[in-house]
């Protein structure tokens, strides 16, 4: 009798070893390069913490490019599979020639998701209080420096007469430029606008995508030969992230907050908790994943008015819907 159950035993133990390794033959990783740290991206991080990647058996090994020049580089040389950055960059390097050109194929925010602060508190915060003050608004030629620029612009104020824009810090160094004197005023996204402030360092006095209005603001980017090569692991890469969708929409900010903790180890739940409940104010999420033309449109009309951009590239050449209409049909 001991022998049968030893035998059964590791014929049992056997089949899910060999399971086990065929499951892990199967498992595609993903090298990910996201342009910085933001609850912004919160649909990405409770699609990793949540381990909906894992059910569509991905990995994604996730890096911080610290700025979209660099976000693009990484995926440019190799380094990175897909890329969490502003579309913009696929506009700098298609008008480079580039033959194996990057494309969008999935649009995660549609506004800008920096809020702008203050050293003092301006309860009454106007946007002509910014008359005659320095704002630190990110690097030249990005999506949050040229936002604001257009931004300020239509509401009557020009760079150089009315307002100076600070586009000399690097993108990932502006908070702490600020912290240390530069400038009036920030632009900063959460959880550190929050996190800072409830610490008593500055007062956000106002939405900076609220303003704006809606742009493709952050995408998921991958060169057109990965998209062409890998068609079954991005379906399932934007399969997780509509189950993140999902989850956000259906959970209070607290369980969200609760769910991405892991992520900002160093933020508190409650300082989260505000950061998901501001960006569900401004209706900062691209629910559907889905980029459209006019949205593209205004985007190159924000390029050409920070003379970045000559002349306008054809949606279809930036481009690729088809597995965001399949995936979230």
């Amino acid at each position: 009798m001991k022998k049968i159950l030893f035998t059964i035993m590791a014929a049992i133990i056997a089949l899910f070893s060999f399971a086990g390794c065929g499951d892990s033959t199967d498992v595609k990783t993903i090298e990910l390069n996201e342009v910085t740290h933001s609850v912004f991206y919160a649909p990405l991080y409770i699609a990793i913490e949540n381990g909906y990647f894992e059910e569509e058996n991905i990995q994604v090994n996730l890096t911080n490019g610290g700025g979209a020049d660099k976000s693009m580089t990484a995926l440019l040389s190799g380094t990175a599979n897909i890329a969490l950055m502003g579309p913009e960059t696929v506009v700098y390097v298609y008008n480079q020639g580039k033959k194996d050109a990057p494309k969008v194929f999935g649009q995660l925010t549609k506004r800008d998701g920096s809020f702008l602060v203050s050293r003092n508190a301006e309860p009454d915060f106007k946007w002509e209080n910014l008359r005659g003050k320095e704002i630190l608004a990110g690097r030249k030629g990005g999506v949050p420096a040229m936002t604001f620029e257009y931004m300020l612009n239509e509401l009557g104020m020009h760079n150089g007469t009315d307002v100076t824009l600070n586009f000399d810090v690097q993108f990932n160094l502006m908070t702490s430029a600020f912290i240390g004197g530069t400038a009036d005023y920030c632009t900063v996204f959460e959880p550190t606008a929050s996190e800072y402030e409830s610490a008593g360092t500055w007062h956000i006095v106002a939405s900076v995508g609220e303003q704006s209005g809606e742009i493709p603001y952050t995408s998921f980017i991958a060169l057109d030969s990965y998209l062409t090569n890998n068609q079954d692991v991005v379906k399932g890469f934007l399969s997780a992230l509509k189950k993140a969708f999902d989850f956000l929409n259906s959970h209070t900010e607290r369980e969200v907050a609760e769910s991405i903790v892991k992520q900002f180890p160093s933020t508190t739940i409650t300082s989260l908790e505000t950061a998901v409940k501001n960006y569900k104010k401004i209706d900062a999420w691209q629910n559907d994943m889905k980029a459209t033309e006019q949205s593209f449109d205004r985007l190159q009309n924000i390029m050409i008015n920070a003379d970045e951009l000559k002349e306008k590239v054809p949606f279809d050449k930036l481009v690729d819907n088809s597995f965001v209409k399949e995936i979230f049909a």
